[in-house]
């Protein structure tokens, strides 16, 4: 049985909120926290509340967004190692308890665990301001790929410290809040993540770009969309499109995205079409044009990629945790795999490619599994989550002020 992720207990109040937002990633950049965490600010801003967003700047010469609703303020970064094309916001901790302590947040919602959301998270506390967290970062899992399992204990120690400081840990499904409790985290609240239907929808799908893969009306088309990169299991992904093509010879495998990997499965994968990077209405017609969505990934926290395929009408074929976890129910809109039991995942892949019935049936119900996902219902849960966070906090600061004061 599935507990209901989408469901809202509380509405939250009237009040607008200043929320103090502070992330290491935020639009244009590409990848799934900046999308989530843009999507959430636009959708307060919808609600009349104010943001203060605090990030890296991304261009030399970038100057700070200032208005009544929305302002920036832009802090030093550095270059992440094997994602260049993001920062790692350097440590501000005097000049963001100087800015709070003149303009006063009723919340801060720090995004990422790095120095930049380290610093936020003490001024906060020495300003005794409330403070949420999300938890993106699934260290644990990924850290193997890139020689860095020597640190996964003191890392995974550090964020579990990051985040019990906080007054609550935002995570998008009930399956990451008991895995994150069975270690050790505390004040884990749900807040799901949502998908823009009206952007991922079946009607994107076009036949000119289908014609451009070279692939015939009847020929099923295997569509990957995320990171190009080691932690992502993509050397499954090729296994699971050559079983397919054993069944269906003229089966396609397209690739979105781009990242380290890129270069060297182009050379060693000439056959199969590497689309790069696509966004907006390009990213849904990629999508939509396709038939089948495979996902190998063992690494995610939730995975935005897998609704943002059901929404476009493509039958998901993926590991049962995650967001397919949570989004997928085998056999009715797509088909899951025993986590990392890489046999089932490749069995699944041919057997829905090879049976054009389970095919259109699974694709037909596809979009319907992520009519909950609205984004506006997202952020009204989100919304009544904060509300929470600043009323926990008060309550703590309450019984803090109690006990300084008490007669031994």
């Amino acid at each position: 049985m599935h507990e209901d992720p989408f469901r809202i207990d509380e509405l939250p109040s009237r009040a607008p909120l200043r929320v103090a937002v502070v992330t290491e990633t935020y639009p244009p950049e590409i990848n799934g926290v900046a999308m989530t965490i843009g999507r959430m600010v636009d959708g307060l801003l919808r609600r009349n509340h104010r943001i203060q967003l605090i990030r890296p700047r991304q261009h030399e010469g970038e100057a700070p967004a200032q208005d009544a609703a929305f302002e920036e303020m832009l802090a030093r970064g550095l270059p992440i190692p094997n994602y260049g094309e993001l920062k790692l916001g350097l440590p501000a901790k005097q000049r963001l308890a100087r800015l709070w302590s003149l303009r006063r947040p009723d919340l801060v919602h720090i995004v990422t665990e790095g120095p930049l959301g380290w610093s936020a998270l003490a001024a906060a506390r020495k300003l005794r301001l409330p403070v949420v967290s999300d938890f993106h970062t699934n260290f644990h899992s990924y850290s193997r790929h890139y020689g860095l399992g020597w640190l996964r204990q003191p890392i995974s120690g550090y964020l579990r410290r990051f985040h019990n400081k906080t007054d609550a840990t935002l995570v998008p499904t009930v399956t990451l809040q008991r895995d994150l409790a069975g270690r050790g985290y505390r004040n884990l609240q749900v807040v799901a993540r949502g998908v823009d239907a009206t952007l991922f929808r079946p009607g994107r799908r076009c036949a000119a770009l289908r014609a451009s893969w070279h692939a015939g009306p009847r020929d099923p088309v295997a569509i990957y969309v995320g990171r190009i990169a080691p932690e992502k299991n993509l050397p499954l992904l090729f296994q699971a499109i050559a079983a397919i093509q054993e069944v269906r010879p003229g089966a396609k495998l397209v690739m979105v995205g781009d990242g380290p990997a890129r270069r060297a499965l182009e050379r060693d994968w000439p056959q199969h079409i590497f689309a790069g990077m696509r966004t907006g209405e390009d990213l849904a017609a990629h999508y939509a044009s396709a038939d089948l969505f495979l996902f190998p990934s063992l690494t995610e926290t939730f995975g935005n990629v897998t609704a943002e395929a059901l929404a476009s009408g493509l039958a998901v074929v993926a590991y049962d945790y995650a967001a397919a976890g949570q989004l997928v129910r085998d056999g009715e809109n797509g088909l899951l795999a025993p986590f990392d039991d890489g046999a089932a995942f490749v069995a699944a892949a041919a057997r829905l490619a090879g049976d054009a019935a389970l095919l259109r049936a699974l694709q037909a119900r596809a979009p319907a599994s992520v009519d909950a996902m609205d984004w506006d219902r997202i952020v009204q849960h989100l919304v009544a989550t904060f509300e929470r966070a600043i009323r926990r906090h008060g309550r703590n600061d309450d019984a803090q002020a109690a006990a300084a004061i008490a007669p031994d």
